[in-house]
């Protein structure tokens, strides 16, 4: 595979990671865990975050145990040959599974609360275009733009969240654990893959200036995102309670619909901006991941001009369904649930047969800069 043109340092990393899987707050993932966690929804982040943690060190361990190999160059290696392709096949659809059915669910977000006019096929056509040209043009492009919009986008966020307090009220979480303590553990396990973009982190790791970027990039990532989530899930039930946020599908989308600011109302057009770009940044990283590792199975060294093959694809799959807003959020909960137990075990079945090969006898001398 095609070594990348350059390097990204951490705060790119950071930046780029954050934005990715920190703008999940906006879709329907705190819909999805609200139906089971009721007034706990704020905890589920942070039991997903210690969960992850094992899962992650693992992760990171063997790939950096491996110079300039990525997580399908290690997942050969580890595996064979037959068995480590269909096992990358596996995980490059899952993937871009979640690509599809993800991005159709934003094209849903836009197309009904802000271009009601416009065709949804459109909008897709147009957001796609848009993410398979940052891709395209490589992994330091996205990783730039995501620090130099990072501080906008994340202002953006807290400013919207400060505004929305004003009409709320903390005793919606009470009483403390909602449910019970088993069913949050629970949830928490099984929705644990919300965050399982931390394990497709591995490919690209070689293109991270540093080892040590790539080690302490990723936990400062998922100490922020773990923060953010929790934050952002408590502002929900603060103003819309657990019963309202029940019938909503996109809380964000909601809550910056109801913040004022002094006498002036409905100023979520501020705030779609920000959003948007957000997402821009989100889908170029997915688009980019999907393309190393299909470029990988295929053996195509300039991987990146896979990407807008891949975004056509996903455009078409994404269009099919009827009913959307429906049939994208069961669809999305059947994924969670099964990528959960693949991103909890597979680290840890990976970590055993590197051991078992002794390749881990000297990571300690494997280079951290």
């Amino acid at each position: 595979m095609e070594k990348s043109r350059g390097k990204i340092g951490i705060r790119e990393y950071i930046a780029m990671v954050i934005l990715t899987v920190g703008v999940k707050l906006s879709d329907d993932t705190p819909a999805i865990l609200v139906d089971y966690l009721s007034n706990t929804l704020w905890m589920a982040p942070i039991l997903i975050g210690l969960m992850s943690i094992i899962p992650i060190y693992l992760t990171i361990k063997v790939i950096t145990a491996y110079k300039n190999k990525n997580l399908h160059d290690v997942i050969l290696h580890l595996f064979g040959k037959y068995f480590g392709n269909f096992l990358s096949i596996a995980l490059l659809m899952v993937g871009f599974f979640a690509l599809t059915f993800d991005s159709s669910m934003y094209i849903d977000i836009i197309g009904t609360m802000y271009f009601t006019e416009t065709p949804n096929l459109i909008i897709y056509i147009v957001f796609m275009v848009v993410c398979a040209y940052s891709a395209k043009k490589g992994l330091e492009h996205i990783g730039t733009v995501s620090w130099l919009v990072l501080f906008y986008i994340k202002a953006s966020l807290l400013l919207s969240f400060l505004l929305a307090i004003q009409d709320s009220s903390t005793d919606y979480i009470f009483p403390i654990l909602g449910p019970g303590y088993w069913e949050v553990i629970k949830t928490s396990t099984t929705h644990v893959s919300v965050i399982a973009e931390f394990f497709y982190l591995g490919l690209i790791a070689p293109y991270i200036a540093t080892v040590k970027a790539y080690k302490n990039g990723t936990w400062i990532a998922l100490i922020i995102i773990v923060i953010e989530l929790s934050f952002a899930f408590l502002i929900y039930l603060f103003v819309f309670d657990y019963e309202g946020l029940k019938m909503l599908d996109y809380p964000y989308q909601e809550l910056i619909r109801l913040v004022r600011f002094g006498f002036i109302t409905n100023i979520e057009s501020f705030f779609f901006p920000f959003w948007i770009i957000a997402s821009f940044i989100r889908f170029s990283f997915y688009l980019y991941l999907i393309s190393i590792f299909l470029g990988g199975i295929l053996n195509i060294k300039k991987f990146e001009h896979l990407a807008p093959i891949v975004a056509t694809i996903a455009v078409i799959m994404g269009s099919a369904p009827e009913a959307a807003t429906f049939t994208i959020f069961t669809i999305r909960e059947v994924i969670l649930n099964s990528v959960s137990p693949m991103f909890l075990l597979l680290p840890i079945l990976m970590w055993l047969i590197a051991r078992f090969k002794g390749d881990l006898k000297h990571d300690k001398k494997s280079q951290n800069n």
